[in-house]
């Protein structure tokens, strides 16, 4: 997607310390799976980390939300070992009312509960609120996810609630949907704590 003066979203690499956001592209299929293995994270009951047999619907749906300008998506590499560790993206977005959500966000088992969640939530948020100028950013993630929603807690992230009955799971389970959100105003304060944890001193 190419930057213009109608579209709200357009693509762009987000650069930190440790870890680099690109864009997502077909040919990430093979890294993104070998990722997603460290850990067999396509198990996950209550997430949606794609497989082999499910990597191709993975990044042609994210794909083409992007075209149609609801979704920006990408993959996390490592700086030191340029390798694909996972993949997140900004989606559902309503260019309208200046919201936007963070989600399908995944790593490595290995880099699970390090610096680069924090590191890639600071990349997201500040893309959102600075130069997109978002009024507010989501987050949602299943009830039974409670390392994605203690996570969401740490990050200074508020819950809205909860839709119950959200979704359908591929395995028939019904989802509960629980919403977080963190407003412009709060952007500041959430700023702040986010370079305190990166270790950011100003």
């Amino acid at each position: 997607m190419e930057k213009n003066e109608k579209a709200w979203l357009f693509e762009t690499e987000l650069k930190g310390k440790n870890v680099t956001l690109r864009a997502l592209q077909k040919g990430d299929a093979a890294a993104l799976v070998k990722a997603a293995a460290d850990g067999e994270l396509w198990d996950l009951w209550y997430a949606s980390v794609p497989g082999a047999d499910s990597i191709r619907g993975f990044i042609d749906y994210a794909l083409a939300e992007q075209k149609a300008g609801r979704c920006l998506p990408f993959v996390v590499v490592g700086n030191r070992s340029r390798k694909v560790i996972g993949s997140t993206r900004l989606c559902n977005a309503d260019s309208v009312n200046k919201r936007i959500e963070i989600g399908y966000t995944w790593y490595a088992r290995k880099f699970q509960r390090t610096i680069v969640n924090t590191e890639c939530k600071y990349l997201l948020l500040r893309f959102a609120f600075q130069h997109l100028s978002a009024i507010a950013v989501e987050f949602r993630t299943h009830w039974h996810n409670h390392a994605s929603r203690n996570a969401l807690s740490r990050l200074g992230a508020k819950q809205d609630g909860v839709l119950r009955n959200h979704k359908i799971m591929p395995d028939g389970s019904m989802r509960d949907t629980v919403i977080f959100s963190i407003i412009a105003q709060e952007w500041p304060a959430v700023k702040s704590n986010l370079l305190f944890k990166l270790g950011v001193r100003r």
